[in-house]
């Protein structure tokens, strides 16, 4: 009983490790980063959350949503973009009576925001999985969990690093750009450990929240990173990085289910 306990707990938490490594990619990094870096961190950015709204969130809404099946992936999508709106409105809305800056949230704030957003269906999705297994108490099960959550951990390094990675190009601190990278997965043990408890009520409204997150990362890819990769020198460095992003992510999605 003790031993299937930790095997959930250290479960849960697997994915968050996978965010955190991803945002230690910042130490790596030099402080002064060349625009045409800048450009192609956009793209891959915007090719990395393309991708992983498309296999990680999409699809499995629609393999898990009730007849019809296009509806509350659908739903969910709109109310994502929505949703996105309505935050980069009211976040203007405050400057401005604050007579403070009256420009758009920058970019990064949005892409924490979106990413985060993502990451809560995928710790229900962990939850979910580790409650079937707590409950059934087979080696199978257990093992299915796991490797569902050591999956989205290895999908998770790529999107702890595509918001480390640019607050550190605009100058932030290593330590700063990493916090930030690593609280955007903080939320998916806390879904995950919520879910645990609450599965059945969960696991109904996963395909709703999974394209909920979906419409999000598509709104901050469309509004913000794919305008600011668009590069003017002889090689485009942004579609070089959409490119790269999006392969990547499509192959981790892929052949890790």
């Amino acid at each position: 009983m003790q031993q299937v306990i930790f095997l959930v707990i250290a479960g849960i938490l697997i994915p968050f490790a996978g965010t955190a490594l991803g945002a230690a990619a910042v130490f790596l990094m030099k402080k002064d980063v060349g625009q045409g870096v800048q450009k192609l961190l956009s793209g891959f950015a915007a090719g990395v959350m393309v991708a992983a709204s498309i296999w990680s969130l999409l699809l499995p809404a629609l393999e898990r949503a009730a007849p019809p099946a296009w509806l509350s992936p659908s739903v969910g999508f709109v109310l994502g973009i929505g949703f996105l709106m309505l935050s980069e409105a009211g976040i203007v809305g405050l400057q401005k009576r604050g007579k403070k800056q009256t420009q758009s949230p920058s970019k990064n704030a949005m892409l924490i925001l979106a990413v985060t957003l993502h990451n809560i269906p995928e710790g229900l999705a962990v939850g979910v999985a580790y409650a079937g297994a707590f409950e059934e108490r087979t080696q199978r099960a257990l093992a299915a969990a796991f490797l569902l959550a050591l999956g989205i951990a290895v999908q998770n390094i790529p999107e702890g690093a595509i918001i480390s990675m640019p607050l550190r190009g605009e100058g932030k601190s290593r330590w700063y750009s990493f916090a930030c990278g690593s609280l955007s997965g903080a939320v998916e043990p806390v879904a995950a450990a919520l879910t645990f408890w609450m599965t059945a009520a969960v696991s109904r409204a996963l395909p709703l929240l999974l394209a909920f997150a979906a419409g999000a990362m598509f709104y901050v890819c469309v509004d913000e990173l794919i305008p600011e990769a668009k590069s003017k020198g002889k090689i485009n460095m942004g579609v070089v990085g959409f490119g790269v992003g999006f392969l990547l992510m499509m192959i981790l999605d892929v052949a890790l289910g």
